[in-house]
């Protein structure tokens, strides 16, 4: 068997042009990445609070604010609590200023937390650590990094010289993640040409070019088309695959995390009030199944209300709200008293939940 010294993780090895070969054991730096890209996020009872300056309107207001300011205090964050095991791709959901965006820059270090701990691997966020940074990554739909009138090289040339690439591992990887976003030909255009599309794939390059572990993620398709959208889910699940990122997802577009994620943590005012499977999401806010049903002839809409919250009704076809509790009895009765030619039972749409979840919460604020 062969022997490592103590501060060596395992025997390192490396891709380029595609040939996988041992180039020894790792060790330093190189040792706490690998550790970091091993290990897991963990985030106890995590609390971000803000002073947001009072200002009335006026001059009056204004004088009294320059000379006498007065604050309240915004609880963006409150007690979060969640673990994420290595490979794992969880979303992240909930309204807008529920805390999603503060929670990511806490996890990252851009900010540093009011209460509680953050660790991502074995390294504290906030201490901004070489190590950690070379191993984690921001993407935020509505920020960009790379140079506008640049090509997009250029700027990955600079990405690339920041993590200290090769220019053989330069070249390998910016190949390699070419081929994964089918950006071919693109590259040594100036960003400005690019289209929304590209330009983000282009944007997830630069942020994936040192090839970290540890994906963040904040609305990643916002403001894509459709296939756009779908050429951004299938290249994070190819790269989840490929190396066993770690992905933590905030996204408004459901079909992000009905994509990707099996698992979801749901924020609403800063609190997480849940954590657990799509399923589980469903089991739990949504005690009810909607049925479809398809009629031989045209019925009204007080009728099909007997049987449930009619949801929709388009000419022949209904579409009903039921209680669990009550569903087998409801199928029955629509089967007995009505001519079906057709009749369906499903879970209503995930982002139709969530958004019952924050209109209720809403409602009793």
């Amino acid at each position: 068997m062969r022997h490592y010294p103590p501060n060596c993780c395992m025997p390192a090895r490396e891709d380029v042009d595609g040939k996988v070969k041992a180039i020894g054991p790792i060790t330093g730096l190189n040792c706490s990445i690998y550790r970091l890209a091993m290990t897991t996020i963990e985030v106890n009872q995590l609390s971000k609070r803000y002073p947001v300056a009072v200002k009335e309107s006026g001059l009056g207001g204004t004088l009294r604010h320059f000379f006498r300011r007065q604050y309240r205090l915004v609880e963006a964050v409150q007690a979060v609590s969640f673990h994420i095991e290595p490979g794992e791709v969880v979303g992240f959901l909930g309204p807008n200023g529920a805390g999603k965006t503060t929670t990511l820059k806490m996890l990252t270090g851009l900010i540093h937390p009011s209460e509680g701990t953050v660790r991502v691997g074995d390294q504290v966020p906030f201490q901004r650590r070489a190590e950690f940074l070379q191993d984690i990554t921001l993407v935020m739909g509505q920020k960009q990094q790379l140079l506008w009138d640049l090509p997009a090289l250029d700027s990955l040339r600079i990405n690339g010289a920041i993590y200290g690439l090769s220019d053989k591992e330069f070249h390998y990887r910016v190949d390699e993640l070419t081929e994964m976003l089918a950006l071919q030909g693109k590259l040594t255009q100036p960003v400005r040409k690019l289209s929304l599309g590209e330009r983000m794939k282009a944007e997830m390059m630069a942020a994936l070019l040192h090839r970290p572990r540890v994906l963040f993620l904040d609305e990643p398709t916002l403001g894509l088309d459709v296939n756009a959208q779908v050429a951004v889910r299938e290249f994070l699940r190819d790269y989840n695959r490929r190396y066993e990122a770690t992905i933590l997802l905030t996204s408004h577009y459901m079909a992000d995390i009905t994509a990707l994620c099996r698992r979801v943590l749901l924020i609403y005012q800063g609190r997480l009030i849940y954590d657990g499977s799509l399923e589980g999401l469903l089991d739990r806010f949504a005690p009810y199944r909607e049925v479809t049903v398809d009629l031989a002839t045209g019925c009204d809409a007080a009728t099909l209300s007997r049987y449930g919250e009619l949801e929709s009704l388009d000419g022949c076809t209904a579409r009903l709200i039921v209680h669990r509790d009550t569903l087998t009895q409801t199928v029955s009765q629509l089967l007995g008293d009505l001519d079906v030619q057709d009749l369906t039972v499903s879970d209503p749409p995930v982002e139709e939940v969530i958004g019952r979840v924050f209109a209720a919460g809403s409602a009793e604020r």
